[in-house]
């Protein structure tokens, strides 16, 4: 099981939520009554759906008690649950199903995400974005890490699946839809200080390989990623670090 550290994951939160505040700016103008917000993390997006929907109900739904107990501690007047995504089942159906850099930790997504399509009332939308930066030399660095390691074993099962082309998710969903709009982004991301690009990722896609780790095996791992991360982006000469980084996005209205 992840523990997850809000306060690890929110020391880059202007990085974090722009590609959801992009994926919120192209929602359609709709009315939307009950909006669900999938993989809420700390409910920092969660809070901008309610004030850009203000007449509207918005629910976080996240797996982390970590990541919820942050949510309610810093917008206590929505309302936040606890859930698995894979089993969620809400009701009535909503009207928008938003999700932020959350559901590329779901497997099988030519099953789930029609069926998160079928939850949604007649005309409802489902807005997603998820990276798509497994090809990049992060996420490369690290599976090679974990396949040579001494603790593959038990790290190789916690890889992702990579999260396929635009064009897959468009004839996985075009069945199920009146209108979708499937588009890609890569951010240039600038990092500042020793390690950013391990700095960035120990808030995400680390967490899994940190949490199953005891303290001075994670240590170990840790260092020899820092040691692949800084020959792949080798800093600029400013000291800044360039980490560009695709993510994919979709609007599906049903």
């Amino acid at each position: 099981m992840t523990t997850w550290e809000p306060q690890t994951y929110l020391r880059y939160a202007d990085i974090r939520f722009r590609a959801g505040l992009d994926l919120i700016a192209r929602l359609p103008t709709l009315a939307y009554s009950l909006i669900y917000d999938l993989g809420c993390g700390t409910g920092y997006l969660t809070h901008i759906l309610a004030d850009t929907f203000p007449g509207s109900q918005v629910v976080g739904i996240d797996s982390s008690p970590e990541m919820l107990a942050e949510a309610r501690r810093e917008f206590p007047s929505l309302t936040w649950e606890q859930a698995d995504i894979r089993s969620w089942a809400p009701s009535p159906p909503p009207d928008l199903i938003y999700s932020n850099a959350a559901l590329h930790w779901v497997p099988y997504h030519q099953t789930l995400l029609p069926s998160l399509m079928m939850k949604l009332r007649d005309g409802g939308v489902l807005a997603m974005q998820v990276p798509r930066h497994f090809d990049a030399p992060s996420h490369l660095g690290l599976k090679e890490l974990v396949i040579q390691s001494e603790w593959r074993a038990k790290l190789e099962p916690l890889l992702l699946a990579p999260v396929p082309a635009p064009e897959t998710y468009w004839s996985w969903l075009a069945p199920h839809t009146r209108n979708l709009d499937v588009w890609e982004t890569i951010y240039l991301q600038v990092l500042e200080g020793k390690d950013p690009v391990v700095d960035f990722m120990r808030g995400t896609a680390l967490r899994p390989f940190l949490s199953a780790l005891p303290e001075d095996e994670s240590a170990k791992f840790i260092q020899a990623f820092s040691e692949r991360m800084a020959a792949a982006y080798p800093p600029q000469a400013n000291g800044q670090t360039l980490f560009p980084f695709r993510r994919l996005f979709l609007v599906a209205q049903r």
